[in-house]
C-alpha cells in the first residue's frame, strides 16, 4: 500500500489498478439554476416548472456543473504539485441525471501509465473520474490522461 499522499505523488508512485474515493458534494437547487443560468440556459436545467413537462421529469443539473464540481474534488484532494495538467480526453459521459438533493462523490481509478519519450521528467497517466450519486449511479464519467512528474532520481544520468 502506497504511504505517499495523493497530492504528494509522483509518476512513480501510482499504480495501475489503484482507486481513491474523494470528497462529496450534495447538489442544491440555487447553485444548480445559477449555474445553468449563466452557463447552460436549457429548461430543464433553469426551470422547474418547465422541467417537470420534460423526459426527465424535472429540474436536473447542467452536465457542464457536475464536471466543474468533479474537477472540484479532484483539485482538493487528489491533483498536487506535480500534476502538470490534462493531456487529453478519450470520453466524457452523462449516464444519469442529476437531481436536487443528491449527493455526489468522486472515485478516481488508474487505468493506466506510461513514461515520456520525448521528456523523460514527464509521465502519463490514464484515469478513470466517476461522479458518483448516493445510490451507487455514474452520473458522470471521463477517461483522460494526466501529464505529472517524475523523480528526477529515477531517470537516467
Amino acid at each position: 500500500m502506497n504511504q505517499v499522499p495523493l497530492k504528494q505523488r509522483t509518476f512513480e508512485d501510482f499504480a495501475v489498478g489503484e482507486s481513491f474515493t474523494l470528497g462529496s458534494v450534495q447538489m442544491k437547487e440555487q447553485e444548480m439554476i445559477g449555474f445553468a443560468t449563466q452557463f447552460d440556459p436549457q429548461r430543464f436545467h433553469v426551470d422547474p416548472a418547465a422541467a417537470a413537462d420534460t423526459m426527465y421529469g424535472g429540474l436536473i443539473a447542467s452536465g457542464w456543473h457536475t464536471g466543474s464540481l468533479m474537477m472540484r474534488l479532484s483539485a482538493e484532494g487528489f491533483l498536487g504539485e506535480y500534476c502538470l495538467g490534462a493531456a487529453g480526453l478519450s470520453e466524457l459521459s452523462w449516464p444519469a441525471p442529476v437531481r436536487v438533493g443528491d449527493t455526489l462523490t468522486l472515485r478516481i481509478e488508474i487505468l493506466g501509465k506510461r513514461e515520456s519519450a520525448s521528456k523523460p521528467n514527464l509521465g502519463f497517466i490514464e484515469l478513470k473520474n466517476e461522479m458518483l450519486n448516493q445510490n451507487g449511479y455514474v452520473a458522470l464519467r471521463t477517461v483522460g490522461t494526466m501529464l505529472i512528474a517524475r523523480r528526477t532520481r529515477d531517470l537516467p544520468s
